[in-house]
C-alpha cells in the first residue's frame, strides 16, 4: 500500500514516556507494601535508573492517585531532604496510615513489607 493511502494501517502510538511507565508500575504496588526505586526501575525495564525513578515521582503533581509514598530507597528509608518541601513527612504519615511503621529517622522494615512484583505482568513500553 502506498504511504498515505486510506488502506494504510494506522501508525503505532509512541511508547509511553518514562514518567508514565514509572507511574503505571507504582500504581501496581498494593496498599501496605513497599518497593524500592531500583525495583521500580527494573520493573519498567530501566535497570540502573533508580535515581530517575525518584525524579519521576518528584514530578508527580500532588495530590495523586499514584501511591508514590510506597517507594523508598534500598536502605529501607524515606529520603529526607530539604528539597522535597515536606513531601518526605507526608510520605511518612501516608505509610503509617497504611500500617507500615516509620521511625523518626524515616527507617522502615523493608524486608517485612517489600512487594514482589509478578514478573509475568511486567510493564513494558
Amino acid at each position: 500500500m502506498p504511504p498515505g493511502s486510506l488502506d494504510s494501517p494506522a501508525p503505532r502510538p509512541a511508547p509511553a514516556g518514562f514518567d508514565q511507565r514509572v507511574y503505571a508500575a507504582v500504581a501496581r504496588i498494593p496498599r501496605g507494601r513497599l518497593a524500592t526505586y531500583g525495583q521500580v526501575a527494573e520493573l519498567i525495564g530501566a535497570y540502573g535508573c533508580a535515581r530517575q525513578v525518584g525524579w519521576a515521582l518528584r514530578r508527580l503533581p500532588l495530590p495523586s492517585d499514584v501511591p508514590w509514598q510506597r517507594v523508598v530507597n534500598a536502605r529501607g528509608q524515606i529520603s529526607f531532604t530539604p528539597s522535597r518541601e515536606g513531601s518526605d513527612w507526608i510520605q511518612a504519615e501516608l505509610l503509617r496510615a497504611e500500617g507500615i511503621p516509620v521511625d523518626g529517622e524515616g527507617r522502615l522494615p523493608l524486608g517485612r513489607y517489600l512487594w514482589s512484583a509478578p514478573l509475568e505482568n511486567g510493564i513494558d513500553g
